[in-house]
């Protein structure tokens, strides 16, 4: 049987190509804590290949500096603008490559699944995320950039999803499992 650690450190990304949000939460059993946040500003950065260069370094100089068990990272949203998206992707690629280069495991979160799990609706805004984010952990300061907070929203959502299936135990296979061990639930 495997023990789990009963620490770990999240590193959550907000990937972007202007500007790059971070956080990183240190998780205690059932309890998160604070550790940092920020940006990574490359709006200032002509070229696209020197932003993910950009981006691959920092992600690289984080890691290193917090020894991060897991990166979590925004999967990009569905737009309009196919060029963005490219770029986008290309942002969330580079930093996933800098984890794995390090063996840091990858989770990808929908920006709607981290907006559920942080405040309770998936249509939450970027503001409404950064307010609960300040009570559930408890700092004051309000960053310059959101994308600071969305990054450490990223990280506070993979903690919570390991604490909610953490309580219960169990994991299953599939939904025939599922329905199999919890008949009073299923109608």
């Amino acid at each position: 049987m495997l023990i789990e650690k009963k620490e770990r450190v999240i590193m959550g990304i907000d990937p972007g190509t202007a500007i790059m949000g971070y956080g990183i939460v240190l998780e205690k059993g059932s309890k998160i804590e604070l550790v940092g946040m920020g940006i990574v500003k490359m709006n200032h950065l002509d070229d696209h290949f020197l932003k993910l260069q950009r981006i691959f370094e920092k992600t690289i100089a984080l890691i290193d500096e917090y020894k991060p068990d897991v990166l979590a990272i925004e999967a990009p949203f569905y737009g309009k603008n196919i060029q963005v998206m490219l770029k986008l992707g290309r942002a969330q690629g580079i930093a996933m490559a800098a984890a794995l280069s390090r063996n840091i495991s990858v989770t990808e979160y929908a920006p709607r699944k981290i907006k559920q799990s942080i405040t309770g609706k998936g249509t939450a805004s970027k503001e409404q995320v950064a307010a609960m984010l300040q009570r559930l952990l408890g700092f004051k300061e309000t960053p310059e950039f959101l994308d600071a907070t969305d990054g450490l929203a990223v990280a506070v959502c993979h903690s919570f999803q390991r604490i909610s299936t953490a309580n219960t135990g169990k994991s299953y296979s599939g939904w025939d499992a599922f329905a199999k061990d919890n008949k009073k639930r299923v109608k």
